[in-house]
């Protein structure tokens, strides 16, 4: 997946709840730089993001996908909520890669804890249904876009 692409998919997490909070940003700020992209690179997902076009393009490739969810997750958490628009973003780009849910409940547990996890409302228990999957505008990379530029 190229990181512009995975940037991106932070971006439209991110503004998913209708606002970007400091924090959220910083993060963004932050995992742009380690994905060695630029301030351009930055401006380019924003713009994306916040477009009518603003689609997820999401991995194929197990280990990148897993990646691509614990960002996801920190996004997420980076305002200090979880609004449902986000936790039904998160749920179908991980059914929509065939991500089961104790694999999520796993990926979870790994980066807020175990304790955590069991007092604030799953993120893997949030219900779709296959019209939400096909409905929603996301996509699979296929290993020939998976390249970074």
């Amino acid at each position: 997946m190229k990181q512009l692409d995975h940037l991106k998919n932070l971006v439209i997490m991110a503004s998913a709840d209708g606002s970007l909070t400091e924090r959220e940003i910083a993060l963004l700020v932050d995992r742009c730089q380690q994905l060695g992209l630029g301030e351009k690179d930055m401006e380019k997902a924003l713009e994306y993001a916040l477009s009518s076009q603003a689609a997820m393009k999401l991995p194929t490739d197990h280990a990148e996908q897993i990646a691509m969810l614990s960002d996801l997750i920190r996004v997420m958490a980076a305002d200090g909520s979880l609004s449902d628009v986000e936790k039904r973003l998160f749920a179908l780009a991980a059914a929509k890669m065939e991500i089961d849910r104790d694999e999520i409940e796993e990926l979870i547990d790994n980066l807020v804890g175990p304790h955590i996890a069991e007092t604030s409302p799953s993120i893997s228990e949030t219900s779709i249904s296959e019209t939400d999957i096909s409905e929603t505008n996301i996509s699979e990379t296929n290993d020939s876009d998976n390249r970074s530029t």
